[in-house]
């Protein structure tokens, strides 16, 4: 292939990966945004603070099924190939979306309706637990080996990109609709408005050309694929540093950016809208530091970027928040939230690719999957319930970041133990010396 048409189907596998994970962020990011109107309409027989933490528990219990599409999703994409798994997870988390957009609230069928806005979270979390997987090493067996970081920072930047898309959208919807129309039928809109990208995707990812990585690897032993329980067994440490890396990874984007604007509200009386600011400016930033961090990763390896960020998040994070309390003013607020969201991407803009690289071609997909997955569903899908929780325990504004500071400890521990410089998995990457 020349290097115009390498460079063409790199952009369309960067826009084919990108596409159904800045989908399911949205989706997630609505979701939030809008837990307080999906807990009236879902949970109205309970005071605020309790229907507010059964609708985020609706919300962490779809993490549940992430592990579950880890392995099964995982698993298919190593056997049946990036393109199809991409193509699945695209399919039913548009069935999911749709399925809580449409569903009857507790007015109109009773006990019923939270029942059906569950299924539609599990739909949508099986998706996931096979999306990052997939598209991380969709993306990274796509890529030239010295810009593997930086073209996996496209996963991490999506996400932001989808938040200011769900921001905007939910400024938007606010200003349309009054209190009571927004109960009523108001916070549908969004999660309708993103279904409208669901053909776009499914088109995109079907017509995807296959990694060249995985072919050579299907080539070569066309009949023989390894089990999950031999995964498992023969990369139990990379799966524990995947989790341990991931723990962080998913606990400070929940806690400091997808929850952070429902929090500033809850916590600090912010106004709706100067939360959504906030969190449009800090989305900003997000996106541009993801792919500041895989360069310098590509640049000076994995270890260091990612060993400064976790220590930036450990001690930063709560310093940034104590002088938010102190000073209480749009003004702080804009500009620390754009601290928090920086120190995020800095951590996160590489971890894409440290993960996919830790696991060799023939198990990429289940093992980035299952490794991720873990860590969010145990920690990142359940921290806006514990976060909620927390802040009326004697914790206070500084829940979410107390919370990333343990997390912080992990995703230490994790990272120490990576090489310096490269990973040797890096040349599994190269399926003949593989084998």
């Amino acid at each position: 292939m020349s290097s115009d048409g390498s460079r063409a189907s790199r952009r369309r596998a960067v826009a084919a990966a990108t596409i159904g994970n800045a989908f399911e962020w949205y989706d997630f990011s609505v979701f939030v945004l809008f837990a307080p109107f999906i807990a009236q309409a879902f949970f109205p027989d309970d005071d605020g603070t309790t229907g507010m933490i059964k609708a985020l528990l609706t919300f962490a219990v779809g993490f549940v099924a992430r592990p579950v599409g880890a392995v099964v999703i995982g698993y298919y994409g190593d056997r049946a190939g990036r393109k199809a798994a991409l193509t699945l997870t695209f399919g039913l988390m548009a069935l999911g979306t749709a399925i809580i957009a449409l569903a009857p609230t507790h007015a109109m069928i009773g006990a019923a309706a939270p029942v059906i806005v569950l299924f539609g979270r599990l739909l949508q979390g099986l998706s996931a637990g096979g999306e990052i997987g997939g598209a991380a090493a969709f993306l990274i067996e796509h890529a030239p080996p010295t810009r593997r970081a930086r073209i996996g920072a496209w996963l991490q930047a999506s996400m932001a990109m989808s938040n200011i898309l769900a921001a905007l959208v939910a400024i938007t919807v606010g200003q349309i609709f009054d209190a009571a129309a927004m109960a009523s039928y108001g916070w549908r809109i969004p999660f309708l408005f993103g279904l409208l990208i669901v053909p776009i995707g499914i088109w995109l990812r079907a017509t995807l050309d296959e990694t060249p990585a995985f072919e050579a690897v299907a080539a070569q032993a066309p009949q023989r694929r390894p089990r999950i329980g031999e995964m498992l067994a023969g990369h139990g440490e990379a799966l524990l540093r995947g989790f341990g890396i991931s723990v962080l990874w998913g606990v400070a984007i929940y806690a400091l950016v997808v929850f952070m604007p429902v929090h500033l509200q809850r916590a600090l009386g912010y106004s709706a809208n100067e939360a959504l600011l906030a969190s449009l400016a800090g989305n900003a930033v997000l996106a541009g530091t993801c792919f500041v961090s895989g360069a310098l990763a590509d640049r000076f390896g994995r270890r260091a970027l990612m060993g400064g960020a976790a220590i930036a998040l450990l001690v930063g994070a709560p310093l940034l928040m104590a002088a938010l309390v102190e000073a209480r003013s749009l003004l702080v607020l804009v500009p620390i939230q754009m601290a928090f969201c920086a120190l995020v991407g800095l951590y996160s803009g590489a971890a894409p690719a440290i993960l996919a690289e830790l696991f060799p071609t023939a198990i990429r997909s289940t093992g980035t999957s299952i490794s991720y997955n873990a860590a969010i569903t145990l920690f990142a899908g359940f921290a806006p319930a514990i976060i909620t929780w927390l802040a009326a325990n004697g914790f206070g504004a500084q829940a979410p970041t107390g919370y990333v500071a343990a997390a912080a400890l992990v995703g230490l521990w994790a990272i120490r133990g990576l090489p310096r410089r490269t990973l040797p998995a890096m040349i599994a990457l190269d399926p003949v010396r593989q084998r």
